[in-house]
């Protein structure tokens, strides 16, 4: 019966994949994977043998009717990014986007996210929050960092290690020194990390360090700390 299955895979420590998901991987006729070597590499942890075949963001538009025609037909397949849920900041919103619109169902499984842990973490409200995702990295990144500063809520935003400090730089100016933030790196991993303070401490604990590994920020609201 045809289906595409949404598989959430370990954000770092291989223990954090549910039974149900070991299952599906198994089962499906393809696996659609992010990196085929990631994925591959958590498939032999497993002991799991089955098919893979890269859908990532520079081929995704390409793969796209191919993928949809085969799930037609009658296969079941799943789709897993390096690590997470897929199409949270992440390939798999133009696939699950066509997967409805041709009548194929969708399942999504419950399991790893990164900005989770780190909300729940970070002691700030978590009964509104905005998820931004990766901030635009040029055009249009101030006009969003404006937009973001007037928000009442909790705010979690992905970085990548090399802007950590151009980001928490940005947000010291526009969102104010004394807005509280967390930065969780590594999270499940042996180097899990989380920096708490105000946004110009956070800022002048990182100015002067290298850093390595994924990067969640949260950033709370005046009074929160």
């Amino acid at each position: 019966m045809a289906k595409l299955y949404l598989v959430p895979t370990p954000i770092g420590n291989l223990g954090d994949i549910t039974l149900r998901a070991l299952r599906i991987l198994k089962e499906v006729s393809l696996i659609l994977a992010e990196d085929t070597r990631t994925t591959g590499n958590l498939l032999k942890h497993y002991d799991i043998h089955n098919k893979l075949q890269a859908y990532h963001i520079h081929n995704e538009h390409k793969a796209l009717k191919n993928i949809v025609q085969r799930l037609s037909d009658g296969e079941e397949m799943a789709l897993v990014s390096d690590a997470g849920t897929p199409s949270v900041s992440d390939p798999g919103f133009l696939l699950v986007r066509e997967c409805v619109k041709n009548g194929i169902p969708v399942e999504t499984l419950p399991g790893a996210t990164a900005f989770v842990p780190a909300l729940v973490n970070s002691g700030f409200p978590s009964d509104r929050f905005f998820f931004e995702g990766f901030l635009p990295h040029k055009k249009g990144r101030q006009t969003r960092l404006k937009e973001l500063a007037q928000l009442p809520h909790t705010l979690i935003i992905y970085e990548s290690p090399h802007r950590l400090v151009k980001t928490l730089e940005q947000l010291t100016e526009f969102l104010g020194p004394e807005r509280p933030v967390t930065v969780s790196r590594e999270l499940t991993k042996i180097h899990e990390e989380t920096i708490r303070g105000r946004l110009t401490e956070v800022y002048d604990f990182y100015k002067e360090k290298t850093v390595k590994g994924e990067i969640v920020i949260v950033v709370g609201q005046v009074g929160d700390l």
